[in-house]
């Protein structure tokens, strides 16, 4: 394949490596640091953050060029994305995004590896139970993305896995927390691939791939949609209010969590862009809804984040 010499080199990875997607595996770590200091009261090791950012940027960037130099050679990708598609594009080869995609694998491997050394055999767990994910989501006979298990992979990987990684990495102890508090997180994640198979489905229905998209149908994929844009808001109220109420071994979020209300509006457009799919207003507002799925993510996890450092500061003044 003939690499277009139009665009420049820099342009090319940045279509590779996708970096829409990355608040995706971003954010559950900075939640599960900030969580760590805020909740967890352990001083913060901004050396071991930075490094467990970078693994986790590098390993998702990796799997991203990995999963699209499998869906190129499976001829599942057969025309670009809004977003993505530089193999399809013609702008790099589907050899030299292999090469990268092994290069950042193994790099962000190396990463957690260095961080497990400090951390104990619990993280070594974690991560590498993250990478065979990251891995098999697009590689083997299991193929995770191909066989419907797409969506749970992924809310695993940056949502639960990010979360209590970074948790590790600060306190070196393992906890609930981080895993139950970032499920909102990790269903907008599921989200942004939803969002993404739905838009895929005819390809990928003539492929013989399935997904959880595939699978249900447009109509109940509206459904789905719904549930994992909306669902968040309704977890985090249960979470403020349910351990008040009964008595639960793990503490009450604070009520500072009620600012992920501005991300609600957001969720508003989302939900109608994706009933007007049919019909959109503008040519773009389906096909690149995953983009704008992510978009979402990005702001509700910052929200969430901000809302851990309001009660941070909030129990300080009083």
């Amino acid at each position: 394949m003939n690499e277009n010499p139009q665009v420049s080199l820099l342009r090319k990875w940045i279509i590779a490596i996708r970096p829409f997607a990355l608040p995706a595996s971003t954010m559950p770590v900075i939640f599960g640091t900030v969580l760590a200091v805020v909740i967890g009261e352990v001083p913060l090791n901004f050396t071991r953050f930075v490094i467990g950012l970078l693994a986790m940027v590098i390993l998702h960037s990796g799997a991203n060029m990995l999963n699209d130099v499998i869906d190129f050679k499976m001829k599942i990708d057969t025309f670009p994305s809004p977003v993505s598609g530089a193999i399809v594009r013609g702008l790099l080869s589907a050899r030299s995004v292999l090469i990268a995609a092994v290069t950042f694998l193994v790099i962000g491997t190396l990463l957690g590896l260095y961080l497990a050394w400090f951390i104990g055999p619990i993280l070594l767990i974690v991560g590498m139970i993250g990478v065979v994910i990251g891995v098999f989501y697009t590689v083997g006979p299991i193929a995770l993305k191909y066989h419907a298990l797409g969506d749970l992979a992924v809310f695993l990987n940056f949502g639960i896995l990010g979360s209590l990684g970074a948790w590790l990495v600060q306190t070196k102890e393992f906890s609930w927390l981080p895993i139950i508090w970032a499920i909102p997180i990790g269903l907008l994640v599921s989200g942004i691939l939803h969002a993404n198979n739905w838009r895929d489905t005819p390809t990928d229905t003539s492929t013989g791939i399935q997904t959880m998209a595939s699978i249900m149908g447009d109509k109940k994929s509206l459904i789905y949609f719904g549930m994992l844009i909306f669902g968040p808001f309704i977890l985090l109220l249960g979470f403020m209010f349910i351990p008040r109420i009964w008595v639960t071994k793990l503490p009450a979020m604070p009520f500072t969590f009620f600012i992920t209300i501005f991300a609600l509006p957001l969720a508003l457009k989302l939900w109608q862009r994706a009933i007007m799919r049919t019909n959109p207003r503008h040519p773009l507002d389906f096909l690149a809804l995953d983009g704008a799925t992510a978009q979402m993510n990005l702001l509700f996890g910052l929200l969430c984040t901000g809302a851990l450092l309001l009660h941070h500061f909030a129990e300080r003044l009083l």
